[in-house]
């Protein structure tokens, strides 16, 4: 008597996060280091201009820029991530940024700037997330 041994088919493997979906640390994090340059070259440019972006006769240190940018791609992590075990991925997480963004801008009208330095700031915070959303967004499923 033979005996033949088979084996399962297998499938390639790929590097993907335990829930079976791409990870979202890299594309965060290539896209808030773009956003933190382009936002900080804004600023450079706007200050260059003679915006001040002082409030209460402190000026905004424009590393500030970058730094801050940086941390809105974290927080555009955090909410990615999250947003998987939504039924929407997607829908979900443009919805949750858009509104935060929107909320952002409240303190650019809220403290003393000028009106230089508000447009700036608006601008700024506009072209943050329409550099980081999309990134994130992209790497979200449309639905579960």
């Amino acid at each position: 008597m033979t005996t033949a041994l088979t084996s399962a088919p297998t499938t390639p493997t790929t590097s993907t996060t335990v829930s079976g979906t791409r990870p979202l640390w890299r594309p965060a994090l290539a896209g808030g280091a773009v956003a933190a340059a382009v936002t900080t070259a804004i600023a450079t440019v706007a200050h260059a201009a003679g915006v001040s972006f002082e409030i209460d006769g402190e000026a905004i240190p424009l590393p500030g820029f970058a730094q801050m940018t940086l941390l809105g791609a974290l927080f555009g992590l955090l909410i990615a991530r999250q947003c998987r075990r939504a039924d929407r991925p997607r829908t979900t997480f443009v919805r949750i940024t858009v509104a935060l963004t929107a909320l952002s801008v409240v303190p650019d009208f809220a403290l003393s700037f000028d009106a230089a330095s508000r447009i700036v700031l608006v601008s700024i915070h506009l072209t943050a997330a329409a550099i980081i959303v999309p990134v994130l967004a992209r790497r979200l499923p449309t639905a579960r």
